[in-house]
């Protein structure tokens, strides 16, 4: 592995933990059983607060035989265009 794919695994380990780190911080303020989307908004919220980039509910196409079709799939956050949580 060569200096520069070492760096991207490094940063890529950087935003992991950072977003593991926001996920316990609102399940520590909200606890279990609410529904997905108060957990999603207040983590969209926290993210902020930390400054890390990130597109919300992204479409996601599937190419069947050549052609794009919108089948309504949704990423739940899409972070720095290199991580995906759903």
């Amino acid at each position: 592995m060569n200096g520069k794919n070492i760096l991207i695994i490094q940063g890529v380990n950087q935003t992991t933990e950072a977003i593991i780190g926001a996920a316990i911080e609102v399940h520590k303020h909200l606890g279990p059983g609410l529904l997905e989307s108060a957990y999603e908004e207040c983590l969209c919220h926290e993210l902020n607060l930390r400054n890390i980039p990130f597109q919300r509910q992204v479409p996601l196409s599937v190419v069947y035989k050549g052609v794009k079709l919108d089948c309504g799939y949704r990423i739940d956050l899409l972070i720095k265009d290199k991580l995906l949580l759903n």
